[in-house]
């Protein structure tokens, strides 16, 4: 019985022990335009530029990772990646250093394809306003449970950030420290713990549930140039008939997150989502929709709408989020009628939304 015990005690203690890996490990894999073996304010680190440094066999689900991180006053966003399946594919989180104290000084959100979406992913459980401190270190720890997870700064009580869904499925994965831009971030003291024993300060305040008129699954076609359909106002068959169509669900805010279903390229940014609706007599009905970055609008092959929200267009702080900010009144016709988006994207998030209102 004492053997038995020991065994179990022992077997305890190698799951959830901690893993100190010094950068000097050959488990990292770095690389960048400059990583620098560092001192800074004393401390023994890793100074990246353009790079990023991946623990390609941490197989993390869920724990705690920690580690120090010196930030300078400048645009860029340094931060980390976890459960990644691959570069392209993770959790991810980061910060921004000249947004300190804004409402988006840092940034949670799921990647797919390589999509980087945070203008899908914002506000309450996505970013919070919180100081982000430059020119000495800041010591992160981020607690993943399950589907949740928090992020603490330095010795503080309560969470910088309270993540209260992790949007990607649960799954094993690389981390990574990253820091894909020019100014430089210095990271030291990296630590995780690969444990499910994991108790969160935070509580998840469930959702309003969304509403019958939200569309909640979309077709989508494959990827094309958008300018096949620069100068149509009409969405013929020649412009589809080709094309390969896949189902995508909204996630639990209504937002279809395209990015899921392919990557894009210069001469691949634009699919066509499309809902069908059903009138029983001919009726006008008002379709209220958002999209990321712009949109062409087609009911019934005519086309009705076109539309630009990329970063900035409304003006030097919009960051080009996505919401129920526009609307036409569609003219149905008894029987099926199909409502077409073209979206295009250049960068920072590839969706669509929408829901059918009354006149």
């Amino acid at each position: 019985m004492k053997y038995i015990i020991i065994c179990l005690l022992l077997i305890t203690v190698k799951v959830s022990a901690q893993n100190i890996i010094p950068f000097s490990s050959p488990r990292w894999k770095i690389q960048g335009k400059e990583v620098v073996n560092d001192t800074f304010q004393g401390k023994q680190c890793l100074k990246i530029t353009n790079g990023n440094a991946w623990l390609t066999d941490a197989n993390f689900t869920n724990g705690i990772i920690e580690f120090d991180m010196a930030l300078v006053k400048d645009r860029y966003f340094p931060g980390m990646s976890f459960r990644a399946k691959d570069a392209n594919n993770e959790e991810e989180y980061y910060v921004r250093p000249h947004q300190s104290g804004n409402p988006d000084a840092m940034q949670y959100c799921p990647n797919y394809n390589g999509g980087g979406g945070w203008q899908l992913y914002y506000g309450d459980g996505f970013g919070n306003p919180h100081e982000i401190p430059v020119d000495r270190w800041l010591h992160i720890k981020l607690l993943v449970k399950d589907s949740m997870a928090e992020v603490y700064f330095d010795d503080e009580k309560q969470p910088a950030l309270f993540i209260r869904k992790l949007y990607r499925p649960i799954a094993a994965g690389m981390i990574a420290l990253r820091n894909d831009w020019p100014a430089p971030a210095r990271f030291a003291n990296f630590t995780y713990t690969e444990t499910n024993n994991i108790t969160l300060l935070s509580k998840a305040q469930p959702l309003q549930p969304l509403s019958a008129n939200v569309f909640t699954s979309w077709q989508v076609s494959n990827t094309f140039d958008e300018k096949l359909l620069a100068g149509k106002s009409s969405l013929s068959s020649a412009h589809i008939e080709n094309l390969s169509w896949q189902t995508l669900s909204t996630d639990d805010r209504g937002i279809a997150d395209l990015a899921r279903l392919a990557p894009t390229s210069e001469h691949k940014n634009t699919v066509l989502a499309k809902v069908t609706i059903h009138s029983d007599k001919a009726a006008v009905k008002k379709f209220v929709f958002g999209f990321s970055d712009r949109v062409r609008l087609f009911c019934n092959d005519k086309l009705l709408y076109s539309g630009d929200d990329v970063y900035r267009s409304r003006d030097y702080r919009f960051l080009g989020t996505m919401g129920y900010y526009d609307a036409v009144y569609i003219d149905l016709k008894p029987g099926d009628n199909e409502v077409v988006l073209a979206i295009s994207e250049d960068f920072g998030g590839w969706g669509v939304m929408g829901k059918l209102e009354d006149f």
